[in-house]
């Protein structure tokens, strides 16, 4: 049976012919384009149709609504699910602006020229340019995202633009608006995006943008995304197909301040027994920093438990860590609840404590405009406009000038560098959101954690602050091997990171590097928040750019999921690696608390917590570990790391100095015992001082 849909209901004046095969629920539709048909043909036929079915035109065009989504995603130029040769263009100036250039919140490279510019640009100055996106499939088009060439030399953005839409690339037809070709509103900087909505939703294959004005001191150049629900075909080989997607049942969309909290309350309602929200602290405005504690004993620091984090949400706008975090708590709850060892064990042997959101108020402002219209930067700054990735305290180069004025470089502090004293003022340029994972820092032992991030695929390591201010320098740390090893974790568990056929994001192919990056390699960033953690406590740190798009469609979190799911859980089993133990006292017993670890040809040592357990991460080897506590005599022991992912116990037991346990006797007003005499003039004698 043959349906053609009346002109009332024709998508932008395209004709379209329904084909039928009545089945129980629901029908089968099958949608192609029709061959230009007289008028009175197509009265004809229209009412021949109707007298031979009983379904109604404006039944069908119910239907088809009903099995769509309400509001339809975009097509994925900026996500790349848009394959380059699925984009062609009418005319372009060189490669680097070629028609795959032309994707929303594309970045160029540094220099006007090569191979990586921002956008798409047409070779001429008219309105016979187009850049054309080929769907593969039947979709009914609803939208189209516009936005200006991205570049430091070049201003340039298309005005107002047409829209052209066909079922074979041959025959196109102009949208219309009533009787007239509509005409769109596009651009009036590079960076702010632009949402054009087709006047009616117009099912084709093919879509052409054409601009008809631009600025006027630029040229023809643009990057776009394309909205669009894909139609159901029953005649195409791949509508059978299952869409990519998870198998978890997590709770897949973005979620606004109140709706992350309200999740999380529903996580510690699931698994009261392994789960706690708690506070940090305030953002400028006056939103809460929650942490979601997992562990079998919340709200305690267990003996010989290392503890770790997951820090999302530094940069507003870059949505997707946000959202793994909460999935993770989730799955992890879920999971734990099913019995699934693996997570069983990470509860059990782990502090974990996952922060979703440090910096809520600029989520918001980029949440407000939604995924595909935040923009590039929309959201990524704190309500005072503070990069949080560039507000901790530059440690890096204290110690690093430090160490050039010694006379004995050796003897300068290699951790524990203290907050210098301007940083502490109270006009200093800290956001509150910053002081506040500072002061979470001091209070909890961490020993791994990674600061999700989006807009690129790659695993960036410290140092992120370069020596001499240097734009770009490979600057690695005392603990390089491992911290690559970290990096190559993640990496090489990411679904999406291990394509070798996956296009690079913007300018940067990372590939040639497995995807890992020492942070000052790719630019500097002095007051990182991985170099203060590893240079102010013994936290080792590194950033991970999860996605080309820093705030992925809904559609798209599900498989966003999978791409990172083992990612994240295998990364938080490397804090097992290693060496710990406890630091203790050899007559008390107790632990003693601020012991360094030093373990030889490592240029970096760790103290131990309150309790005295500390955990030092290293690679598999044999090393000599020197600890050595104000007060007391140093302990030497050689310690052996092996292959498997659990940690070399090395407990150490120190002796008090004879001056020590004077000082402690004589503070509590108490007697010299005779043996303490005579070690005391023993060392007298030999001139000994400590």
């Amino acid at each position: 049976m043959l349906l053609v849909v009346p002109r009332a209901v024709k998508y932008c004046a395209a004709v379209v012919v329904v084909s039928l095969q009545l089945h129980a629920n629901p029908p089968w539709i099958h949608l192609s384009a029709a061959s230009s048909i007289e008028e009175e043909e197509e009265e004809e036929e229209e009412e021949e149709v109707r007298q031979r079915i009983s379904i109604k035109p404006t039944d069908f065009i119910s239907w088809l609504f009903s099995v769509l989504p309400p509001d339809c995603p975009p097509l994925g130029l900026e996500s790349l699910n848009v394959d380059d040769s699925q984009i062609q263009a009418s005319s372009y100036q060189r490669s680097g602006l070629g028609p795959h250039r032309g994707r929303l919140n594309i970045q160029s490279g540094i220099e006007d020229g090569d191979l990586y510019d921002g956008a798409w640009c047409a070779e001429f100055k008219d309105k016979h340019q187009w850049l054309e996106v080929d769907a593969i499939h039947l979709t009914l088009f609803t939208g189209v995202i516009l936005q200006g060439r991205n570049s430091i030399w070049s201003w340039d953005w298309v005005e107002t633009y047409k829209v052209q839409l066909s079922n074979d690339s041959v025959s196109w037809k102009t949208c219309m608006n009533g009787t007239q070709e509509a005409i769109f509103e596009g651009n009036q900087n590079p960076e702010t995006p632009v949402l054009g909505l087709l006047p009616v939703p117009t099912v084709a294959r093919f879509i052409r943008i054409n601009p008809q004005t631009w600025y006027f001191n630029g040229t023809v150049c643009l990057r776009a995304e394309i909205l669009g629900c894909r139609v159901p075909d029953p005649d195409d080989i791949y509508s059978s197909a299952p869409e990519p997607g998870s198998k978890d049942a997590l709770d897949f969309r973005h979620h606004n301040y109140k709706e992350m909290r309200k999740l999380m309350k529903s996580v510690t309602e699931e698994c009261p027994d392994i789960t706690r929200v708690y506070t940090i602290g305030k953002s400028y405005t006056g939103l809460k920093l929650y942490v979601m504690e997992i562990s079998d004993n919340p709200g305690k620091h267990e003996l010989g438990e290392p503890e770790f984090r997951y820090v999302a949400g530094m940069h507003g706008n870059e949505a997707l860590g946000r959202e793994l975090v909460l999935n993770l708590m989730q799955y992890m709850c879920k999971e734990y609840k099913k019995g699934n060892q693996r997570i069983v064990r990470l509860v059990t042997e782990t502090r974990i404590h996952l922060l979703p959101s440090m910096n809520p108020d600029g989520y918001e402002v980029a949440y407000e405009k939604g995924s595909e219209l935040a923009g590039w930067a929309e959201g990524r700054y704190s309500f005072e406009g503070i990069d949080l990735n560039h507000n901790f305290p530059d440690l890096n180069n204290i110690m690093w000038d430090a160490q050039e004025t010694a006379a004995d470089p050796s003897k300068v502090s290699n951790h524990y560098i203290p907050i210098p004293e301007y940083y502490t003022k109270e006009d200093a340029m800290v956001a509150p959101e910053t002081r506040a994972v500072i002061s979470w820092m001091q209070d909890i032992p961490f020993v791994l954690s990674a600061n999700l991030h989006g807009g690129e695929l790659v695993v960036t390591y410290p140092f992120d602050c370069t020596r001499d201010w240097a734009p770009q320098e490979n600057t690695p740390t005392a603990d390089d091997a491992f911290f690559r090893w970290l990096a190559t974790v993640y990496a090489s568990t990411n679904l999406v990171m291990v394509d070798p056929d996956r296009r690079i994001c913007h300018y940067e192919d990372f590939q040639g590097h497995n995807n890992i990056i020492n942070g000052g390699a790719w630019h500097t960033v002095p007051g990182s928040m991985n170099d203060f953690s590893y240079l102010h406590t013994n936290c080792f740190e590194v950033t991970v750019e999860l996605s080309c798009d820093k705030f992925p469609h809904v559609s798209e979190l599900p498989i966003e999921w999978e791409n990172n799911k083992e990612s994240l859980l295998v990364y938080m089993e490397q804090v097992h690696r290693g060496i710990k133990g406890v630091v203790k006292d050899k007559i008390t017993k107790q632990g003693i608390a601020d012991a360094v670890i030093k373990v030889e040809d490592h240029d970096h040592d760790i103290r131990s917590a309150a309790d005295g357990d500390y955990w030092r991460l290293l690679n598999p080897g044999e090393y000599k570990v020197v600890v050595w506590a104000e007060g007391y005599f140093p302990s030497m022991r050689r310690c052996h790391v092996g292959m498997e992912p659990n940690p070399t116990i090395c407990d150490f037991t120190l002796t008090k100095t004879p001056i020590q346990r004077l000082k402690e006797i004589r503070a509590k007003g108490g007697k010299v015992p005779q043996d303490l005499q005579l070690r005391l003039r023993a060392l007298r004698g030999h001139k000994k001082t400590f």
